[in-house]
């Protein structure tokens, strides 16, 4: 049973959370669905050269869109514990609760967007006589594994963060590397038409988690995408799952000594 303090705790995280990223802001919360919104447009009239090589917009805002929920409960979630020094050190509680606190802010954020995106694209769709993929609703599913592999990601590094501070700057980099070796700006075919005589780069790029998930949300939002299930997507799929399971006996292991540290 989750005892109703931890509740309460995790209730008051999250607020603080969502309060701090709008501090002093006039719009507060409407930012989660105006920011965006916004750079839907940005990305439908400026990202021309990959959609005149044949990648469709849809793909794009929904590449950009669940990226944007990595990343931040990534760079967030990284410092969730070495942040918050004065409740490691007098507050007992399940230290588990500061990044799963980070991601559900993430989430809310992501939810918000997905309002966006279902709208756009379903606007778009039409223009081209189509509508949203019979699969449709599996997309709750594709939400569960991203948020929980977000979820890993934001255990491992903010656990990594205390005991080597240089780790911050290391995801910075990796990150940018992570982001265009994800077929985010692009999707599978696009990497395909450019490795053609060469198939197994596109095997490859499978075994990313993102590309699971990236290509998750496409099959079942666009209509005529499928996911490519393979051995390699099999791979990639125990993989995603398998960082889950790491990311959390990492963790475990490592806040027995958070408060010596932070």
């Amino acid at each position: 049973m989750i005892k109703q303090q931890n509740i309460e705790l995790m209730r008051a995280l999250i607020t603080r959370e969502l309060k701090s990223r709008y501090k002093g802001s006039a719009l507060g919360l409407l930012w989660s669905i105006l920011t965006p919104l916004f750079m839907a447009v940005i990305y439908v009239y400026f990202f021309r050269m990959l959609i005149g090589r044949g990648v469709p917009t849809e793909g794009i805002i929904i590449g950009v869109f669940a990226w944007q929920f990595t990343v931040y409960t990534l760079n967030t979630g990284m410092m969730c514990v070495s942040g918050n020094a004065n409740i490691i050190k007098k507050v007992p509680f399940p230290r588990a609760l500061l990044p799963l606190s980070v991601t559900c802010s993430g989430l809310i954020d992501f939810m918000l967007s997905l309002v966006v995106q279902y709208v756009l694209i379903g606007f778009m769709l039409s223009l081209k006589g189509v509508f949203f993929s019979q699969l449709i609703w599996m997309l709750p599913f594709i939400v569960i594994v991203h948020t929980l592999y977000n979820y890993s990601l934001a255990l491992f590094y903010s656990a990594l963060n205390v005991y080597y501070r240089d780790t911050q700057h290391l995801v910075g980099v990796l990150c940018s590397a992570w982001f265009f070796i994800s077929p985010i700006m692009y999707d599978l075919d696009f990497v395909r038409s450019k490795a053609a005589g060469n198939e197994w780069i596109a095997d490859l790029f499978m075994l990313n988690p993102l590309a699971i998930i990236m290509t998750g949300y496409r099959a079942v939002m666009l209509p005529g995408v499928t996911f490519p299930w393979s051995y390699y997507s099999l791979a990639g799929l125990i993989i995603t799952f398998a960082s889950m399971i790491i990311s959390w006996i990492v963790f475990s292991k490592l806040k027995k000594n958070f408060a010596d540290y932070v």
